[in-house]
Formats: C-alpha cells, sequence, structure tokens
C-alpha cells in the first residue's frame, strides 16, 4: 500500500456491489477519465468528486473512502 493514509479500495468494492463500472462513471455521469485514473492510484481529489460519487453510488463517504494512519515507529 505505500505511505498512503486514504485509500479508495472502498470505491472499487461499493462500484462492484451497485453494478456500477468507471465506463458508466465516465460517460453517464461526467467523472474525467484523470480522475478516475487518481482514485485508482490513491491520490487526492476534491471533495466535490466525493460528494458527486456518493450520490452517483447512493452511499455515503464510509463506503467510498478510508484513512488509515500513519505509522509513527
Amino acid at each position: 500500500m505505500g505511505d498512503e493514509v486514504v485509500v479508495f479500495d472502498r470505491l472499487w468494492e461499493t462500484m462492484r456491489a451497485k453494478g456500477r463500472s468507471t465506463y458508466l462513471l465516465r460517460e453517464k455521469y461526467g467523472i474525467e477519465s484523470r480522475t478516475i485514473r487518481r482514485l485508482k492510484h490513491n491520490e487526492n481529489v476534491t471533495t466535490d468528486t466525493l460528494r458527486k460519487l456518493c450520490e452517483i453510488l447512493d452511499c455515503g463517504f464510509d463506503e467510498i473512502v478510508e484513512y488509515i494512519p500513519e505509522r509513527k515507529e
């Protein structure tokens, strides 16, 4: 997982469970390809994008994003 502290693994699980694809996100809902790439690589996205995903998937933030605290050693 690397040094990420915010991961979008739950997004892909929720999409799978609700029968949604990245193609549908792009073509029907206007989510840009570069935004999907950023999500796949656990990179920063806007809160507006997160809100839109929640609307599309009819879910809460906890179903698309997870915060994992950095390990301090």
